[in-house]
């Protein structure tokens, strides 16, 4: 019986260079990147989260003031300032400036 031979093929330099870099970038560099930019996403995810909530902080603090000026420009309050003042209420002298 005759075995055969297997031929080894060898690599060269340049080759197991290429080999090299494909197994740093498949093993290394990829999984680096990946947790990065998922860190990076969270981070950012992170400060929207946080902007939004000043926001919300915002609208309300406006929808606030908006029901004090409602309350202020009301026709009680109108009345009780004129007459405290010594003035008399006239609904036609009355203009009311909206945005």
């Amino acid at each position: 019986m005759r075995t055969k031979k297997v031929k080894r093929i060898k690599l060269l330099k340049g080759e197991k260079f290429m080999f090299f870099l494909v197994v740093l970038f498949g093993f290394v560099i990829m999984p680096a990147s990946w947790i990065y930019t998922k860190a990076l996403l969270s981070e950012t995810s992170i400060e929207l989260e946080r902007m939004q909530n000043k926001i919300d902080a915002q609208n309300d603090a406006n929808e606030a003031l908006g029901m004090q000026i409602d309350e202020l420009a009301s026709i009680d309050n109108i009345q009780d300032i004129a007459s405290s003042s010594g003035l008399s209420y006239n609904n036609n002298n009355i203009k009311t400036i909206t945005d």
